[in-house]
């Protein structure tokens, strides 16, 4: 998998492992409710990574001003995923929630990529984004029919909620990375771009943290939860991510970000108690198979690595594309 396109398919499957430990970090701070575990992981791991990339922003703000629109609409993305994807888990199970959440990005990317940027899918990307959305629906089938048996029974209430707070949440997710990604393919360095959109969606979650985040003070255990998750999966998962974005679309990203429910359901038995069955297992093994179509490298990529091996050395530089840059 190397090549800038491996190397992209690696940041975003490091990151979603990051990511696939959110809901299973939420469970140590029970006293703190989702919009506050939301509003502090993002809304920290936002700012900090505005404030890494301060320098980049401001010496590429011309470009930012000139795509304001792509970076408000992000911005506002950044702010609605938490509260959707947080209270997602906590009313329909961790394993339930991660799934619907990431499993439907996939499907909103290729939906936005189509309509706004006319990109053609392959049928690579289909055949893996297949077996990824199979995967999940069998976890997500495995949740329904009552294989949970955590802290608690939910009612059928709460888990359609949870189930329509996921979708919202996949969706958010596709419209900011492919924010990101517009960004980033029209000029803007990963890191501006990053920094931008979480830095301004970070801002506006602010009013949530402080309305909702006291319970984060009320012991060493919440306080904690809420550091690992602003520090670890938000900003060196988001950061991780940017990079990705870089070299690969967003479509692909967030198809790649699948691996997040398989590690989060492992983690959910392990951890927290819940039970996955058999279809559960069978489906994280289809997400793994998604996976592997995806970043196998094809023919055509082979051919031409070969064919850069096989030229003499010329002495001239190579010129990096506007996506490599920081």
């Amino acid at each position: 998998m190397a090549g800038p396109v491996g190397k992209g398919s690696l940041c975003v499957l490091l990151a979603s492992v990051l990511w696939g430990t959110t809901g299973t970090a939420a469970t140590f701070a029970p006293g703190v409710g989702p919009l506050a575990i939301g509003a502090a992981a993002m809304g920290v791991g936002g700012l900090l990574q505005a404030l890494v990339a301060v320098r980049r922003i401001a010496a590429e703000r011309s470009g930012l001003r000139a795509q304001r629109g792509v970076v408000l609409l992000g911005a506002l993305a950044v702010a609605a995923y938490p509260p959707a994807f947080y209270s997602s888990m906590h009313l329909a199970g961790v394993a339930a929630g991660t799934v619907v959440s990431i499993g439907s990005a996939p499907l909103a990317s290729a939906v936005i990529e189509r309509a706004v940027d006319g990109r053609r899918l392959t049928r690579r990307w289909m055949a893996g984004a297949s077996l990824g959305l199979a995967g999940t629906v069998l976890l997500c089938v495995a949740e329904a029919a009552g294989a949970h048996s955590g802290r608690g029974v939910r009612s059928a209430g709460e888990t359609v909620l949870g189930v329509g707070l996921g979708l919202a949440a996949g969706v958010t997710y596709a419209v900011y990375s492919w924010a990101a990604h517009r960004l980033i393919s029209r000029g803007t360095g990963s890191r501006a771009a990053m920094g931008s959109v979480f830095g301004l969606g970070a801002l506006l979650l602010l009013p949530v943290l402080l309305f909702t985040g006291g319970p984060l003070l009320h012991s060493w255990s919440n306080a904690a939860v809420g550091v690992y998750m602003a520090l670890v999966p938000m900003f060196a998962g988001y950061v991780l991510f940017g990079w990705g974005l870089a070299h690969v679309a967003a479509s692909t990203a967030t198809t790649l970000s699948l691996l997040e429910p398989a590690v989060a359901a492992v983690l959910a038995v392990l951890v927290v108690g819940e039970r996955l069955p058999l279809l559960g297992w069978a489906g994280t093994l289809l997400i793994v198979g998604c996976l592997a179509v995806l970043t196998a490298p094809s023919r055509r990529t082979r051919r031409v690595r070969e064919a850069v091996g096989a030229m003499p050395e010329t002495g001239s530089g190579r010129m990096l594309p506007h996506a490599d840059r920081g």
